[in-house]
């Protein structure tokens, strides 16, 4: 591959979006040999741009020293004297292989994670992973559009079966000024019934009037039309024991 020096150099060094960069020991191993030293350490200021991995003898430095073009390689942890030491190894048998060692467990794994992704290779995977996905993303939503829609609403659920009533869809205003949502119009008359008198008691003046019902409070009293109901018979009590008392001449 030939490439451009002069463009290569103002790459390395122009504003464009930097992937990692960091001081990083470095080393050249030749031919695979692994155990064999070619080259001593030596401490570079490296910067990934893309799949291009540009190394300067200093963080200041204008031009680099170096470049490794990230395809057709691995990167992988390796047994070196050093600890947080890497490789990256090429597929040819003559290629070199550069052993980069990190500053700390911390530094060595975000490199090896960021040198892994470089490649066009791995571009190429994920490229295809995300077609895959919206295919299926796709097919399963033009199978949605395809089903049958199920209706929440009870009067097309009716349509199917002339026999029953239609639900309603607002509720039904009664005769004492409430209404409910649960009650429908009767097997008899077509009109919604009346809701049933409370129970009757003796109160204390002898007069028969009605009996309030059990607390809203109860489990069969969980809606607000039970609740507005419970809580108007108290009104209804004092009030017809009033017209009692008027009657018998006693305010």
């Amino acid at each position: 591959m030939k490439l451009n020096e002069r463009s290569v150099a103002h790459y390395a060094t122009c504003d464009s979006p930097t992937d990692h960069a960091g001081f990083l020991r470095k080393r050249v191993e030749r031919h695979h040999h692994h155990g064999h030293h070619g080259t001593s350490y030596q401490r570079r200021w490296f910067v990934l741009k893309g799949n291009l991995l540009f190394y300067f003898e200093e963080r200041e430095s204008r031009e680099p020293v170096g470049l490794v073009v990230l395809e057709g390689c691995t990167v992988e942890l390796c047994e070196a004297a050093e600890e947080f030491a890497f490789a990256i190894r090429f597929d040819d048998a003559g290629a070199k292989a550069y052993v980069l060692v990190a500053d700390g467990q911390a530094a060595m794994e975000a490199w090896v994670k960021a040198l892994s992704r470089a490649s066009f290779d791995y571009m190429r995977l994920v490229v295809r992973e995300l077609e895959k996905q919206l295919e299926e993303a796709c097919t399963n939503l033009a199978a949605c559009r395809k089903s049958p829609r199920r209706s929440s609403s009870g009067r097309k659920r009716h349509l199917s079966n002339p026999a029953l009533p239609p639900v309603q869809e607002k509720p039904h205003v009664l005769e004492n000024g409430y209404s409910t949502w649960g009650s429908g119009p009767d097997r008899d008359g077509g009109h919604t019934k009346p809701p049933p008198l409370p129970p009757r008691r003796r109160s204390a003046t002898g007069s028969s009037v009605p009996a309030l019902q059990e607390s809203p409070v109860s489990p069969e009293t969980a809606c607000f039309a039970k609740l507005h109901h419970w809580y108007g018979q108290e009104i209804a009590v004092l009030r017809q024991e009033w017209q009692e008392r008027q009657k018998r001449g006693h305010p």
